[in-house]
């Protein structure tokens, strides 16, 4: 397996990932490092990760699982700079209101009922994936969706807050 497979798998990947991630942390620049280093690790052990059936799965896992320390890690520096960066700063150009709308709602939310709903709408896993990655049973995670999708409800003023994560132009590359 060589570099040409690793870079093809990376330019589909990593943009993909960067989104995904970055819904969860709602910082582009921390989703893309965390991404990196998770491409890292996968580049170092290429030889077994790219007979993996998914392999883009033990990267998203591995990124996720980075994001996730380094945002306990940090958690009140991030709350002291989303404070001094407030407006646009904190978010992509061209999103749109309801995507601004949605990653406001997602950072109020607590953070098992973020990742079950960005793993599960906006990354499109099923509740079984989702339980597997999460290292929890199915039922927590639809538990986890049912209030997570309440709370954005009334963060949003909106009753069908399910189709608007689909529809909306969600934060990813």
């Amino acid at each position: 397996m060589g570099v040409e497979e690793f870079d093809a798998f990376y330019a589909v990947a990593a943009p993909k990932l960067v989104g995904q991630i970055y819904a969860l942390v709602g910082s582009r620049q921390e989703a893309q490092d965390v991404v990196q280093e998770a491409c890292l690790r996968a580049w170092m052990r290429w030889d077994s990760i790219s007979a993996y059936e998914n392999p883009e799965a033990w990267v998203r896992l591995v990124a996720w699982r980075l994001a996730v320390s380094r945002r306990r890690r940090v958690i009140s520096h991030v709350r002291a700079w989303q404070k001094r960066t407030a407006g646009e700063d904190l978010y992509e150009p061209g999103m749109t209101p309801d995507a601004i709308a949605l990653q406001d709602a997602l950072l109020k939310i607590p953070l098992v009922q973020r990742e079950a709903i960005v793993l599960h709408h906006l990354c499109g896993l099923t509740v079984d994936e989702v339980a597997a990655q999460l290292s929890v049973s199915p039922n927590t995670i639809k538990t986890r969706l049912v209030r997570g999708r309440a709370a954005l409800a009334l963060l949003l003023g909106d009753d069908v807050t399910s189709s608007r994560i689909a529809q909306s132009e969600a934060p990813h590359a």
